[in-house]
């Protein structure tokens, strides 16, 4: 049974009504967020010293802790988001990314799939954001994250579980 009914298609996100049948036999009618997927970035410039980002999020009228992330251009592979998104977004280059693994931010109803990287040996260049992004770039030991983290000044989901899987959290 498939009823794929698109409702709206934008330049990253499409929202499609479906109706599927459950392995339980019932027939459910779903909301889908189709998205390309994304790479995050832990970029570790020592042992204990992290780049966190600063960022203006308009959608929730806030600014966010969080790490570098971006989504995937058409036939992009996730390293190489993550390989240009820790240059735009905080102005360094990394030598050595280590795949930690991937989550599923809200499979509820969205497909964004985000896999997560270390970035080590990173070496200064300059930052290249998107004319639609407000970001300032700080540099945090393990110690004052791990504070921010306590005083709930870090509430970025994916953030948190790159943390978690890097071993911060």
């Amino acid at each position: 049974m498939k009823d794929n009914r698109v409702i709206y298609k934008g330049r990253l996100i499409s929202l499609a009504a479906r109706i599927v049948r459950l392995p339980n036999k019932f027939i459910a009618h779903i909301e889908v967020i189709t998205h390309p997927g994304a790479a995050l970035v832990v970029p570790f410039l020592s042992r204990d010293k992290i780049i966190l980002l600063r960022q203006l999020r308009p959608v929730i009228r806030a600014y966010l802790y969080e790490l570098p992330a971006g989504t995937l251009k058409k036939d992009e592979t996730v390293l190489s988001c993550g390989r240009r998104e820790i240059v735009e977004e905080t102005g360094y280059r990394a030598k050595k990314f280590t795949r930690l693994g991937y989550i599923y931010p809200v499979p509820g109803y969205s497909t964004e799939k985000i896999v997560i990287f270390k970035a080590e040996g990173l070496s200064k260049e300059n930052a290249q954001l998107d004319k639609d992004e407000i970001i300032e770039s700080l540099i945090v030991t393990r110690k004052q994250l791990k504070a921010m983290f306590a005083k709930g000044k870090i509430v970025d989901a994916k953030t948190i579980c790159a943390l978690t899987l890097c071993g911060w959290l």
